[in-house]
């Protein structure tokens, strides 16, 4: 039986990183799962009362270009969205890359195999940031998501710090379909955290 989840996304995130290294681990893997990979803007949600919205002040945002960038490879070349999405995340937290620099932002679209001037144009075109404003507010607005990551099923989110990325495939497949499960079979659940963490 297919797995219907959705989660969310900023590049800048590692927690957010760890868990979409175990999403995309399982669906390379040929896990049965429909995943809706939800842009989530970390700067719209530090933006103060009063201000204007981030979507309006894009060059402000230092995780805003990368994320319109993942929208607009999820939107126009969803084969290669996967592959992308954890490149991009790679290059933020295991090159220490700043995703802000349009030529970083190339490279990595180039070396996932992607014509980074076609991808750069839909970017500048708009329509990435539109969607991003759009799934951010719904996400808001819908279930009162509030960071990232954020798992989403049946009309429930639940936020989610995983420490390690996957060993492996099965371990990958193994700790989504967990956390599905406490997110959708175990409501009663609402805060589970370690005192302290083995490092």
């Amino acid at each position: 039986m297919t797995l219907r989840f959705a989660v969310t996304w900023d590049y800048r995130c590692p927690f957010a990183r760890i868990a979409h290294l175990h999403v995309v681990a399982g669906l390379l893997d040929g896990a049965d799962w429909d995943v809706t990979f939800v842009p989530f803007s970390l700067g719209q949600v530090h933006v103060e009362d009063g201000e204007s919205p981030i979507w309006d002040r894009p060059g402000d945002d230092t995780g805003l270009l990368a994320l319109q960038v993942g929208v607009a490879v999820r939107d126009n070349h969803p084969d290669q969205f996967l592959p992308t999405h954890r490149a991009l995340f790679e290059a933020r937290h295991a090159r220490g890359l700043q995703l802000r620099d349009p030529d970083v932002l190339r490279t990595v679209i180039t070396e996932v195999g992607l014509d980074a001037d076609s991808v750069m144009d839909e970017v500048s075109g708009g329509k990435p940031l539109d969607v991003i404003r759009d799934e951010h507010t719904a996400a808001v607005a819908e279930t009162e998501v509030w960071g990232v990551p954020t798992f989403i099923a049946d009309d429930r989110a639940v936020f989610v710090r995983l420490t390690e990325p996957p060993t492996d495939a099965a371990d990958a497949r193994r700790t989504v379909e967990r956390v599905v499960d406490m997110l959708t079979g175990w409501p009663q659940l609402n805060e589970f955290k370690h005192t302290t963490l083995e490092r």
